[in-house]
């Protein structure tokens, strides 16, 4: 299992990705540019003393992440509010990656359609999105308890 970010815009949230990441042992895929420089303060207080402990990799871009996903076991799952498939219902493998797009603007269309699955977090009508860090925090809760990944 891997949590992968297309161009992260709020450095608060990589960072509490980050800790959650490192707390369950789960590699985290930095898909850049980001929208604040990596250094940043916010970035490092929400993550606190835990990037010792995080397995993170910085990809200059979506083709040099796309060119990690080397694996035909390995499924790239979108999180997407324009998703139809609940999270809770989809079948996760213990080598999918899931993917959330930036804050602001997801990802483009043309990522859309390379991604092998699209998933929502299903919400009270007339709300539009949560916060970053929790959806990755939910989605990937769902993911480790159905493929029996949780640390021990």
């Amino acid at each position: 299992m891997r949590i992968a970010l297309y161009q992260p815009e709020i450095a608060g949230n990589l960072g509490t990705i980050l800790r959650t990441c490192a707390c369950l042992d789960v590699p985290v895929d930095i898909i850049e540019p980001c929208g604040f420089p990596f250094s940043d303060r916010s970035l490092k207080r929400a993550g606190m003393d835990y990037f010792e402990h995080v397995r993170y990799t910085r990809h200059a871009d979506w083709d040099a992440f796309r060119a990690t996903v080397d694996s035909p076991e390995s499924r790239i799952i979108l999180l997407s509010s324009k998703a139809e498939a609940p999270h809770h219902r989809f079948a996760y493998r213990e080598n999918d990656i899931l993917l959330f797009g930036s804050e602001g603007s997801g990802v483009p269309l043309t990522i859309h359609d390379q991604c092998d699955g699209r998933i929502t977090i299903p919400m009270k009508p007339g709300m539009r999105s949560l916060n970053l860090a929790v959806s990755a925090g939910m989605a990937l809760g769902e993911a480790l308890r159905q493929t029996g990944q949780f640390p021990e």
